[in-house]
């Protein structure tokens, strides 16, 4: 941890920002399987060079004691060499402004790759980066004790992409469970781990001459166990069974 991660976590505690919130809705994975009324199966070979294919079976995504389990295996699978899981809140739910709030505990190993992020809901439509992204948290198990938050959003051609992130050594947990979340407005979004806030983004910097600004509408939200890739590299095979928990997702509006 850096020197001035440990004094805002020992010296100055942060104020927990969730006060400002209350609660709208709540996925706490206390089911006996996914609710499909929320949440959709992603399946199919993923991009940006990653080596799993995201199947759909409970196998790779299911509920256990309490939690969503992304499980990645190294096996055969419709000419993948490992599988996974992703599922995604498209037109089920949706997100603009607040608090968006996900308890979870990250894979270990070399390759894997777990997000908590979101796009916005013109994605299948408009194509990416031209509907934004918002990366809540993402991780790369070469990098074990750091976590990203990042944005992403076009260029005024649409087509090049702009990115600004921040990573962030995570504090000690017993548990190995951390809170990532984000606090979204028409001005900013915060970013924090465990209430410490360490990214900030100011949505106007997405402003694009006659265009809508694209953090200014709905997003949806992805939760996900990719491996390898451009980010995540050599994959360890001696890890799989690899194991990517999340204990709930919370969203919040400013109260009233």
């Amino acid at each position: 941890m850096h020197l001035f991660q440990i004094i805002i976590f020992l010296i100055i505690p942060a104020m927990l920002s969730s006060q400002k919130y209350e609660l709208e809705w709540s996925e706490e994975f206390n089911g006996s399987q996914l609710n499909t009324e929320i949440w959709n199966f992603e399946k199919g070979l993923a991009k940006n060079n990653e080596a799993q294919f995201y199947t759909g079976r409970t196998k790779n995504a299911r509920i256990e004691n309490g939690n969503l389990i992304l499980e990645a295996y190294k096996e055969d699978y419709e000419n993948a060499d490992y599988t996974s899981g992703r599922i995604n809140t498209l037109h089920k739910k949706h997100f603009k402004y607040g608090r968006i709030e996900v308890r979870a505990k990250l894979p270990e190993g070399h390759g894997t790759w777990p997000a908590i992020w979101m796009l916005g809901i013109n994605h299948h439509t408009d194509g990416f980066p031209a509907c934004g992204e918002i990366d809540i948290m993402e991780h790369v198990g070469k990098a074990p004790e750091e976590v990203n938050g990042t944005i992403h959003y076009p260029e005024t051609d649409n087509i090049k992409m702009n990115s600004a992130s921040q990573g962030f050594l995570l504090p000690p947990s017993q548990d190995g469970f951390h809170t990532y979340s984000i606090e979204w407005d028409g001005a900013q979004i915060n970013f924090f781990v465990d209430d410490i806030k360490y990214h900030q983004f100011e949505v106007d910097d997405a402003n694009r001459q006659k265009r809508k600004n694209i953090f200014r509408k709905p997003f949806y939200l992805v939760l996900n166990l990719a491996l390898g890739g451009k980010w995540a590299g050599e994959i360890d095979d001696t890890i799989f069974p690899a194991r990517f928990y999340v204990d709930y997702v919370r969203y919040f509006k400013l109260k009233k």
